[in-house]
């Protein structure tokens, strides 16, 4: 073996020391059970020799149906230090869709939540897989825990190699077949940086979305500084707010849609939140009104990341650039990361000079490996050692890049194109608007005609005319929505965005036209 490969260490092993140095420290805390660093780290290496007695190894593909316990972080570490690859599936996807995934990525071995024990026998039914694993006692499979208690807690040598796949990490699945996103463990490792520093607090970071996602990279980081993870097993607005009070909470990512239903929960003026240091929100688009109401309730704590799957992290606000009174600012995703470069280009591929709109494109050593068994598709959107996003947005004089779209929900219309975005943060900086989602819907005779939902502030009468009105009025008729339908709330996908295919499938119903 190639010595850089011998003396290589993951982000598993990094964290396992880390949890070494203070094996006493409250490290996980999950439904009243409070988890300290060293009976975690006893668990990750004991479910590596588990897993490692049925049969699972370097190269093979370990998958979660899990929620948000301290057993699911402990099985992705375990499968990891084995060299394996871990795909976290979204639990609120259809069991077809799962299964898809669980065929595509060639699962070895299903670990499953016990609360998910039915899905996965559905799952397994159209997906069978050699061994089913449950994270405790159930109808099916083997109980992980079990096996785990039986085996011992002396350190696993790992077995992965800098190239090798660490996760697959797939779409929300909202635009068709999702596609796998493949990082390394080189990249995983990258993510953690160097040395741990030394925080000026003790970090609890307060996990309340699901861990497949942002969430579960944030609590690696958490866990390397030497802080605690609190699980949550869903976003409630209530409950969060409790538990930031209760935990001293000091950081939290969010999604937008998220943060909104948080600032707008009524006991959100009574809730102690000053122990927050960082609130960190990206994901998709966030509405500058709404960001500058919640430095005002939050204080100076809002960090704004921008990135995908795909391309890492690509750039960040930071809380010194959310200044109420500069509605630009916070429209802008922030100023492009060390190490990380950042080109708009338009069709042809040509560079744009500052403030024209085109694709952002990015070159960092974060670029995902490729789309799992999709080469074409890969080779689509990696031309040159360089990502094409889908983004559309611009960098100004000042180097702070925004994105104003996706590429495929920009409207196309007679005249030009909306920008939806900039539609939505038009219709969210009216007072009576909470929140606000634009999409493009095809009529009869296949044009795409602009739609908006929106969510009214509690007691307000503002109506489709007067909205349309204001939009006409600031933007123009070619922006002025064709239809505005007022809804209770946005829905959802899994990772927390607003989802948009969703919207387009009801509208195109109630119009009688394909969505």
């Amino acid at each position: 073996m190639p010595t850089a490969a011998r003396t290589f260490r993951t982000y598993v092993e990094k964290n396992l020391d880390a949890l070494s140095a203070d094996p006493a420290r409250e490290a996980l805390v999950h439904q009243g059970r409070r988890i300290s660093a060293g009976d975690f780290r006893a668990l990750v290496h004991r479910f590596a020799h588990a897993l490692h007695s049925r049969g699972v190894d370097r190269g093979a593909t370990v998958t979660l149906l899990s929620g948000n316990l301290p057993e699911t972080l402990a099985a992705r570490y375990a499968a990891n230090l084995l060299g394996a690859r871990v795909n976290h599936l979204y639990n609120k996807l259809s069991a077809e869709s799962q299964a898809d995934i669980v065929r595509d990525v060639e699962t070895r071995t299903l670990i499953v939540d016990p609360r998910y024990a039915e899905r996965a026998a559905e799952v397994a039914e159209l997906a069978p897989v050699p061994d089913i694993l449950v994270l405790g006692p159930a109808k099916l499979g083997a109980d992980l825990l079990e096996l785990a208690a039986g085996q011992s807690d002396e350190p696993f040598a790992s077995r992965a190699r800098p190239d090798d796949v660490c996760t697959i990490r797939h779409t929300g699945g909202t635009t068709g077949h999702p596609k796998g996103i493949c990082t390394t463990f080189e990249q995983a490792r990258r993510f953690l940086g160097g040395p741990p520093q030394q925080p000026e607090y003790e970090p609890r970071q307060l996990v309340c979305t699901t861990l497949a996602h942002g969430a579960g990279n944030m609590a690696d980081g958490t866990l390397y500084a030497g802080g605690t993870v609190v699980l949550l097993d869903d976003f409630d607005p209530g409950t969060v707010l409790a538990t930031l009070a209760r935990e001293r909470i000091t950081e939290m990512f969010l999604l937008p849609p998220l943060l909104y239903q948080l600032m707008d929960h009524p006991d959100a003026p009574y809730t102690d939140t000053s122990s927050l240091r960082m609130v960190t929100y990206g994901g998709c688009q966030a509405s500058p009104a709404r960001i500058a109401d919640a430095v005002r309730m939050f204080g100076p704590v809002l960090r704004q990341g921008y990135g995908q799957n795909e391309a890492g992290a690509i750039s960040v606000l930071t809380p010194e650039d959310h200044d109420p009174a500069r509605p630009d600012r916070l429209r802008s995703a922030g100023k492009v990361l060390p190490g990380v470069e950042v080109a708009i280009r338009d069709e042809s591929g040509r560079d744009l000079p500052t403030g024209e709109h085109g694709e952002v494109c990015v070159r960092s050593a974060m670029i995902m490996k490729g789309y799992w068994k999709q080469p074409e598709l890969t080779a689509d959107v990696l031309r040159d050692g360089w990502l094409h996003t889908g983004d559309v947005g611009f960098l100004d004089d000042e180097g702070y890049l925004t994105i104003v779209d996706r590429l495929k929900d920009m409207i196309v219309v007679v005249g030009g194109h909306v920008y939806t975005t900039e539609l939505e943060d038009l219709l969210n900086s009216h007072p009576q608007v909470l929140q606000s989602a634009v999409f493009g819907v095809r009529d009869a005779d296949r044009m795409e005609q602009v739609h908006a939902a929106v969510v009214r502030a509690p007691g307000s009468d503002v109506d489709e005319h007067r909205l349309r009105a204001m939009v006409c009025a600031e933007r123009g008729a070619m922006y002025e929505p064709h239809r505005i339908t007022f809804v209770e709330e946005l829905p959802l996908t899994d990772a927390g965005k607003p989802d948009k295919k969703e919207l387009r499938r009801r509208a195109g119903q109630e119009a009688g036209t394909l969505a």
